[in-house]
């Protein structure tokens, strides 16, 4: 079988390596699905009228401006309580992922995830609709926390920018799939909130048979004793002519050092030698939640309503949006490894800053503090447009790096646990502001938008300044990058050499 040259270890670019990694990419679609389907949903007479009738009271008699009209926390607790489940799967995923591997883990959260879609399309009351929610959110906490690190142990090192990406890049399809689905949904009278719900189900058994169809990565199998299935493993994703000796004993040595200290994983991430990974594993995910895309995404009709879109409007504008979002993925898919991760990190990140303080401006200028007036249609077009060259600034920035750089800046012996709670830190963000975003748009108003702005400096200049760059570099020679950066050396000390 025909091969790219890779430089590490006969890293190369195999069928069997791309097959195996999109597969396990799918994991994505899950997360994807319920970011786009849930806003949409929430926007729906129907939906609103079966649970919610008191929202849909407000929207009739619009005795409130714009801003507060979906102001309720019962409505944003059908979104929110998906992530309480989330950062219980996720603490728990580390663990699990150790005893069983990752690729168990993926399907397990496949079948969750099953389950959480059929109980939402059949709820009759509140109470089916949070369980199904439940459900939903363990099956994302295990796969968001399986998946990237699947990809980062499993790509070749000069590819692996692009296979992680892969990850945000299914969660962009499952996003432009969710609002499709909503705009046809939604026409549909009495139950179409149901199909978009129950719709969920299709990407559950995508990522189920994707896990059935892949083998555990030769990281994880090596960590439970199984030493020739690892070898087998690694065989088949670098190719059957390839000489993996090398990096088997790379990554065997690893793994003897994190079994030389018998400590937990998690008490072994407090330790001075681990500060920087530690840093990361709470800095990263946080930042990324106060891009403020989560609550866009999530609540993207409600703000194009908002703004004086119709019900149609609305919908296809959250479309509009996940396919500018799915194709700057595209575009960090391409970038990522051939101009590394900081470049994208502070280009999208400008961008981002840009965008929202215009948004904040022109909702500041045509809106004011009380909706009391539609927005002109050009200013409401011009906020459509900002807010898509927004999604974009994240879509080859903060989108896919996150997934990128936690899954590949830690050391073996933590990398679950690391991935764990940056996962658990997320969830815990994302459940926060999805119960507190419309409230915050109601007493904030425009401002809002600019709150986002001033996370977004915060978090630009923290990558420009303390992340190292790790473009091309092997997972087991990422210790090399703390050692030299001029700020972690003096936590971090380089390993001695493997002998040759």
């Amino acid at each position: 079988m025909p091969r790219v040259s890779g430089g590490d270890h006969g890293g190369s670019l195999t069928w069997s390596v791309m097959v195996t990694c999109i597969m396990a990419a799918s994991g994505g679609l899950i997360f994807g699905y319920d970011i786009g389907i849930s806003g949409g949903v929430t926007a729906m007479e129907s939906f609103l009228k079966q649970f919610f009738p008191h929202v849909l009271k407000k929207m009739v008699e619009a005795q409130q401006n714009e801003y507060c009209v979906y102001d309720d926390h019962s409505l944003t607790a059908f979104t929110s309580s998906l992530y309480i489940a989330a950062l219980a799967a996720s603490l728990a995923a580390s663990k699990v992922t150790e005893l069983i591997g990752r690729q168990k883990v993926m399907l397990l959260g496949g079948f969750l995830f099953f389950a959480g879609a059929a109980t939402n399309a059949a709820a009759s009351n509140i109470a089916m609709l949070i369980i199904g929610r439940m459900f939903l959110g363990f099956g994302v906490g295990f796969t968001n926390q399986a998946t990237p690190v699947y990809l980062a142990e499993t790509s070749p090192a000069q590819y692996r920018g692009a296979f992680t990406t892969a990850f945000q890049f299914f969660n962009g399809i499952g996003v432009l799939a969710a609002n499709l689905t909503n705009y046809f949904a939604s026409h549909i009278p009495g139950w179409g909130w149901r199909l978009s719900l129950g719709l969920a189900a299709v990407p559950a058994v995508f990522i189920v048979l994707g896990a059935l169809l892949i083998t555990d990565t030769p990281s994880s199998l090596i960590l439970r004793g199984r030493i020739d299935s690892a070898r087998a493993a690694l065989k088949q994703i670098r190719g059957a002519d390839s000489d993996v000796d090398a990096e088997m004993k790379e990554m065997m040595h690893s793994v003897e050092q994190a079994q030389i200290n018998n400590e937990g994983a998690f008490k072994r991430l407090l330790r001075r030698e681990y500060r920087p990974h530690l840093v990361m594993a709470l800095a990263i995910p946080s930042f990324m939640q106060l891009t403020g895309v989560i609550v866009i995404a999530f609540f993207a009709p409600l703000l194009f309503r908002t703004i004086g879109f119709g019900s149609d409007g609305a919908l296809i504008g959250a479309v509009l949006l996940g396919s500018v979002n799915l194709t700057s993925i595209l575009v960090s898919t391409f970038t990522v490894d051939r101009y590394g991760r900081k470049v994208l990190f502070m280009i999208g990140g400008i961008q981002m800053i840009i965008c929202q303080v215009a948004v904040s401006w022109i909702l500041g200028a045509q809106v004011g503090r009380v909706s009391d007036a539609p927005m002109a249609k050009a200013y409401g077009l011009a906020v459509l447009v900002l807010v898509c060259v927004y999604a974009a600034g994240f879509g080859w920035s903060w989108g896919p790096l996150n997934w990128i750089i936690s899954g590949e800046i830690f050391p073996v012996e933590i990398r679950s646990a690391a991935q764990g709670l940056g996962q658990a830190v997320g969830f815990v963000l994302t459940f926060i502001q999805t119960q507190l975003f419309l409230s915050m748009m109601c007493c904030m108003k425009f401002g809002v938008f600019a709150y986002y702005a001033g996370w977004v400096c915060i978090m630009t200049a923290f990558v420009t300044f303390f992340l190292p760059e790790t473009k091309g570099i092997p997972l087991e020679s990422m210790s090399s990058i703390w050692a030299t950066h001029w700020y972690w050396r003096r936590f971090v000390s380089l390993q001695p050499e493997l002998p040759k």
